[in-house]
């Protein structure tokens, strides 16, 4: 990762670095204007391990994702959230200079080796940051706004460094601005439910080859977590089988396995999960 070296960013063995002062900067502008627009209500901080290197894996709902995961792990677990962002972000000016500097990560899209663009996150993890990895890798297409079947990204992650993986569900983001909606409804103040679980028991994986099937019962223990969570906050029951978008893109145009056609329009620069499918 190209970086932008200066006095006050340590640089670990494995390359990855950030600067202190700036993500001091962010904590000071960032912080009160998002308590403003948000009521949080927040559980589950002893679930998140206070050091070392950490994998948060959210469920994904609406493209003010970010700002409600970034104050819940900096905010209330006091782990700077360290996101993998869609490349071109770093392209802009001014905006990307200060991506490097608050130590986020670069995704490349396109690449033949999915598992490359994953080798910051891993360099990132054994430094001990604390990686937001979204399984789900885009917003839910559920019509139930249901975690959908997740990419491997956490699971290749957190299997690969050792970094366990805490589930998180939240409930809210959606009310705040809707999937493919470019009009946020900020007033009345929307509440955001979050929870933090223990973190996701991977040990049947340990010292298994990496290969697709290995990955994908990781990555559907990672979501049976995370969907049991969101079925607690909801007070309600998840469907018995999590929506699959490959399976309703094989399905006639206009039908959905869900019984309704969720609006997909194409996704914005917003922070992504690189995991291959």
């Amino acid at each position: 990762m190209s970086t932008r070296k200066g006095a006050d960013q340590p640089t670990s063995a494995g390359g990855y670095s950030y600067s202190r002062g700036w993500r001091q900067f962010s904590r000071l502008v960032l912080h009160p204007g998002l308590r403003l627009l948000i009521k949080c209500r927040w559980q589950g901080r002893e679930n998140i391990p206070k050091t070392g290197g950490i994998i948060l894996a959210p469920n994904h709902m609406s493209y003010v994702d970010w700002a409600t995961i970034a104050i819940f792990s900096d905010g209330y677990a006091h782990r700077y959230p360290v996101f993998m962002i869609k490349s071109a972000i770093f392209e802009v000016k001014v905006i990307g200079p200060l991506m490097y500097k608050f130590g986020q990560l670069p995704v490349y899209r396109g690449r033949g080796d999915a598992g490359l663009v994953l080798k910051q996150a891993e360099e990132a993890l054994r430094d001990g940051a604390a990686v937001i990895v979204y399984p789900e890798g885009t917003a839910t297409r559920d019509p139930g706004l249901w975690p959908m079947v997740g990419k491997t990204g956490a699971a290749r992650l957190a299997l690969t460094t050792g970094a366990p993986v805490i589930p998180i569900a939240q409930w809210g983001a959606q009310y705040i601005l809707p999937y493919g909606s470019s009009k946020p409804h900020l007033f009345p103040r929307k509440t955001v439910r979050m929870v933090a679980g223990p973190p996701v028991d991977l040990s049947a994986y340990a010292g298994q080859r990496l290969g697709a099937s290995t990955l994908r019962a990781a990555t559907a223990d990672i979501m049976a977590d995370i969907t049991a969570l969101l079925a607690g906050l909801r007070q309600e029951t998840p469907p018995a089988v999590p929506y699959d978008p490959a399976d309703a893109a094989q399905l006639p145009e206009g039908q959905t396995d869900g019984g309704s056609s969720p609006s997909t329009p194409s996704s914005p620069s917003s922070p992504s999960d690189p995991g291959v499918a």
